[in-house]
């Protein structure tokens, strides 16, 4: 069954393949996340809509009602279980330490006295945190394209590491001349979809939507299409 009533979903614009890529006319956005949102939209019957704007403004745009919904990277921490509520988990990734390719940081113990990149009040910086003696650098709240800016801040040596997570550094490879994954941190974050704490039906209606397409294997085929070089993390059924 279709309906008019769009799904609406925020965003920021960026270039993070195979995540995302930045939108264009022609191919609105493509990637895991996209391919994930059209899954739900159709599951729903419901054309999808992005609501672009910086990473700072995704939650708050849920909220006042510009989008119904977050799908962009929203690890599920206790701190926006405050804010917000998430449905199920359409993801588990890692975090991963990128640096400036043949630089000497191998392990946590190498980043004190550096300066750490993450997005501010993320998982990723949470992490960084946790790095003793690391300098940290939050990225983020004037940002057009935060990825973008933390990898010109590393090159450019504004920044020694910046922190992610492992997916968004898969398009680097092992071979990049300029960056290479230092070690990665085995978190186990969850992303989910998150729904402003006064839309219980939405979110009901979404978790459901991604229950089905998880059970009957539609999220493991996109997964393998945009991530397959990632260990699949549901059971199905």
């Amino acid at each position: 069954m279709t309906t008019d009533q769009p799904l609406r979903l925020s965003c920021m614009d960026s270039e993070a393949p195979p995540l995302f890529s930045l939108w264009t006319p022609e191919q609105g956005r493509q990637g895991y996340e996209p391919a994930v949102a059209q899954l739900i939209a159709a599951e729903l019957g419901r054309r999808l809509e992005w609501v672009r704007v910086p990473w700072v403004d995704m939650v708050p745009a849920a909220q006042r009602g510009d989008a119904d919904a977050v799908l962009c990277g929203q690890g599920i921490t206790p701190t926006r279980l405050e804010v917000m509520d998430f449905t199920r988990p359409y993801a588990v990734f890692h975090e991963g330490v990128l640096i400036r390719r043949g630089d000497p940081i191998h392990g946590p113990e190498d980043l004190a006295g550096k300066r750490v990149a993450a997005i501010e009040n993320s998982t990723n910086m949470t992490l960084a945190e946790t790095f003793e003696g690391a300098i940290r650098v939050p990225f983020g709240s004037d940002s057009e394209d935060v990825y973008a800016d933390m990898l010109a801040a590393l090159l450019s040596g504004g920044v020694d590491a910046v922190v992610d997570d492992d997916v968004v550094f898969v398009p680097l490879g092992a071979t990049h001349p300029d960056y290479e994954l230092a070690f990665v941190v085995q978190t186990g974050n969850r992303w989910g979809i998150s729904v402003s704490k006064d839309r219980p039906d939405l979110l009901a209606e979404l978790d459901g939507a991604l229950a089905r397409v998880i059970a009957d294997g539609r999220l493991r085929a996109v997964w393998k299409e945009w991530l397959p070089t990632l260990d699949y993390p549901f059971e199905e059924g």
